[in-house]
């Protein structure tokens, strides 16, 4: 299955673990493909940096590394109209929708936007329940 994550649902499961955590160990553990674009993981690099500023001790690099070696880089694309409220969320449908996946997120102005051409728009959690991950319940 392949997937996009949004920024929080990435840098919360860095930073905090949680059920973003489980998805990334999903996506470490190949029973998902992570899709990104180039304004994507330059989103995750800017906020992972900011983050990392208050809470030195936590590493992100080797995430984001192994997401650049092992992710699936697309190219950004544009959209005449906007998707979403948020003009910053839109790179993430219009990412899943080149990429034919999935976006993993619980902000309300992506999952307001679920079935936009297609894209399917998830929590954490519900992926979780779709792998048959327990400790999603």
């Amino acid at each position: 299955m392949r997937i996009v994550l949004d920024t929080n649902v990435l840098v919360s499961g860095i930073f905090f673990g949680g059920l973003p955590g489980r998805v990334l160990d999903a996506w470490a553990d190949g029973r998902l493909e992570l899709v990104f674009s180039p304004a994507i993981l330059d989103e995750y690099l800017r906020v992972c940096e900011r983050i990392a500023e208050s809470r030195p001790t936590l590493e992100y690099e080797a995430v984001l590394a192994a997401i650049t070696g092992h992710g699936v880089l697309t190219a950004d694309t544009n959209w005449d109209e906007p998707v979403t409220v948020d003009p910053d969320d839109d790179k993430f449908m219009l990412c899943a929708r080149s990429a034919y996946a999935i976006v993993v997120s619980g902000d309300t102005d992506l999952l307001d936007v679920s079935g936009w051409e297609g894209v399917e728009v998830i929590k954490p959690r519900d992926l979780l329940n779709q792998l048959g991950d327990s400790a999603a319940v």
